[in-house]
């Protein structure tokens, strides 16, 4: 199973890893997913027990994915072979391949619908008035346009996945994350300055405890392992790339940060556009392309703040999708021993095809087949966010925390910082983890 010493082994940067993970990290999940769950669960209150959750499951798993595949120097899979020997583990290990391979067929719909929001709002086409922003999303995604736009997210990413880690994922995030940055702080200044935007702040920064419950923890501990990139082998793959003398755990309290100052901004944008043209905080997909354009139709320069706002969604979509895809590339070259090139071609047309019915199934002419009353999308999204991430997961927490025996070794901590991560990883997170998925699959409610 193991061919990770055939080749010579790509390798990052210092600081190329770390902006490639969190590029990894700061997706669709924190400027989409995030807002709306804090909304829905109180504002500021959530916002610190998902601190809280990152560091109890989010920490300590990043550090044992990057660990993992540092120490395992192969694919998600082969990692875990190379560091027990044992082909069961390794068989586990292809779920973190198998996971982000069907992530990646529907996560370029949305970043498709990123693309075309940015191109719609630059244009003007998003800023006239009266227009009825919920049934031209309708129709967009009933026409065959999506299926062009996830073409052109998947011809990117494959296009930078071919060119390697250094010349193409590294350079790439390199050349991104720092635009992105200031287009966050660009669209935080405008957010705090609207009308009405005191309110919006208040909601966010100011905790209201009362409005927690038990199923905002579960929440936000299942944000908290989704929004770091876990269970999808990416750490693990991109941990195979780190080299010796890089501090993993300087590494994954950077990644971490960032994760979290990202996720702190958006609820500065977010929420005082929210409450600054009365929309709702607790709004789901519809807050990004129904309600917010919205907004920007009625705000000053709204083509170029829309404009802004969804090419900051589609930069966070591109900088994930193209670390969800080089776990399959990644995977192929080391177990067909395909060329780099090679593999990203095959791979993204694969995932391309695959996600063709996901994107005609949100609202077009696959909507009414829903088995099981779900749309193809959303089963690709259930299936891939809800059990196959969390099972991922918990194979991470329980080979590092009891088959793999030199984990502190590698991750560089001894004495009380070994001895919590192991708690954590041994008894903890593995209970938590259980905990999000009986309650992401309908198993227990709170």
């Amino acid at each position: 199973m193991s061919n990770s010493t055939s080749k010579k082994k790509e390798r990052f940067t210092s600081s190329g890893f770390i902006l490639a993970a969190i590029g990894s990290a700061v997706g669709l999940g924190n400027m989409w997913k995030f807002p709306y769950i804090t909304g829905k669960h109180g504002g500021a209150a959530f916002f610190l027990l998902f601190i809280v959750c990152l560091l109890l499951v989010g920490l300590p798993i990043l550090l044992a994915e990057m660990t993992i595949g540092r120490g395992g120097r192969g694919s998600a899979s082969s990692s875990f072979y190379n560091l027990s020997g044992n082909k069961f583990w390794g068989f586990l290990g292809f779920l973190s391949v198998l996971t982000p391979f069907l992530i990646m067929s529907y996560y370029a719909v949305v970043a498709g619908w990123t693309l075309h929001y940015a191109v719609q709002s630059f244009g003007g086409a998003l800023n006239g008035q009266g227009i009825d922003f919920k049934q031209q999303f309708v129709d967009f995604a009933a026409s065959g346009m999506p299926v062009v736009w996830q073409a052109v997210v998947m011809v990117i990413c494959g296009g930078v996945i071919a060119k390697g880690v250094s010349g193409g994922i590294e350079k790439f995030n390199k050349i991104l994350i720092p635009g992105f940055l200031i287009i966050l702080i660009v669209l935080m200044v405008r957010s705090v300055s609207l009308p009405g935007a005191a309110a919006g702040i208040e909601f966010f920064l100011k905790p209201d405890f009362a409005k927690l419950d038990a199923e905002s923890a579960l929440v936000a501990l299942g944000h908290a392992f989704f929004s770091l990139s876990l269970g999808m082998g990416i750490m693990i793959t991109y941990g195979s790339y780190v080299e010796k003398q890089q501090s993993l755990g300087k590494a994954t309290f950077a990644i971490g940060l960032g994760d979290l100052i990202y996720a702190f901004i958006a609820g500065l944008i977010i929420f005082p556009t929210v409450f600054s043209y009365g929309l709702e905080p607790g709004e789901g997909v519809g807050l990004a392309f129904m309600a917010l354009p919205a907004a920007f139709a009625q705000m000053p320069f709204g083509w170029l703040f829309g404009g802004m706002f969804f090419l900051l969604l589609a930069i966070a979509a591109l900088t994930s999708a193209v670390s969800i895809l080089e776990v399959p590339v990644a995977y192929a070259m080391q177990k067909w021993q395909w060329s780099r090139k090679k593999a990203a071609v095959i791979i993204s047309t694969v995932c391309f095809v695959l996600g063709v019915p996901a994107a005609l199934s949100v609202t077009g002419v696959l909507n009414s087949f829903q088995p099981g009353g779900k749309t193809i999308f959303d089963w690709f999204d259930f299936s891939t966010s809800y059990v196959l991430m969390p099972i991922c997961g918990m194979v991470v927490t329980l080979f590092t925390g009891y088959a793999w025996k030199r984990a502190g070794e590698e991750a560089g901590l001894k004495g009380f910082g070994y001895k919590l991560w192991m708690v954590l990883l041994r008894f903890v997170s593995p209970v938590l983890i259980l905990l999000i998925f009986l309650y992401s699959v309908g198993i227990i409610s709170v």
